[in-house]
């Protein structure tokens, strides 16, 4: 193969040399960048553990049975739980005794507490979670770009490329729709 031959392929590929900061039509933009400090790790680790430890012997967890059988409160329950507990404290003398009020009122200001903690937390996670999909997303792609890039030196005939291209090729079912079966799609198997 020629220098030629390479330097057409870097170009094509990969970037335009001749002006480092603009990358052809072949590059894909990066839509996510994180990265974490040891520090910075350690720390969420300690949180986590924190979390773990503070809540431990005070959490449940539920059998999907158990869900479906307890169910969740709703927003108009809550109002009629609220409008319950405000009654109990104006009107005491109606509180039935077999109704232990010490208890609902720990059971209340436990529910209300965990409902604030538990909106931060669906935040911080939605977050974690809508970052790790565009992480997988930029991921994918500059893994689909290299296996692409392997393809095509493999047609090349490049020596050493077979090898890798078999090693990512497995990953992929068959033909697309209207195409020969030879043809590989570009859309992994799913395992998970």
């Amino acid at each position: 193969m020629s220098v030629f031959f390479f330097n057409f392929i870097e170009k094509c590929i990969f970037i335009d040399n001749t002006n480092p900061k603009k990358t052809d039509i072949m590059s894909f933009e990066n839509l996510a960048e994180v990265t974490f400090t040891d520090e910075e790790l350690n720390k969420i680790d300690q949180a986590l553990t924190d979390l773990e430890a503070v809540f431990k012997g005070k959490m449940f967890n539920l059998s999907p049975e158990e869900r479906q059988q307890y169910g969740s409160i709703a927003e108009q329950n809550k109002l009629f739980v609220n409008k319950a507990k405000e009654l109990m404290e104006l009107y005491p003398q109606y509180v039935p005794q077999f109704l232990n009020k010490e208890e609902f009122d720990r059971d209340y200001q436990a529910r209300t507490i965990l409902e604030s903690k538990l909106l931060r937390l669906k935040h911080l996670t939605e977050q974690l979670v809508d970052t790790k999909v565009l992480l997988d997303h930029d991921n994918y792609s500059n893994a689909l770009t290299f296996y692409r890039n392997l393809k095509f030196l493999n047609g090349e005939h490049i020596p050493g490329v077979k090898a890798l291209y078999e090693a990512l090729k497995q990953f992929f079912k068959g033909g697309r729709p209207g195409k020969s079966s030879s043809e590989v799609t570009e859309t992994p198997s799913e395992t998970d």
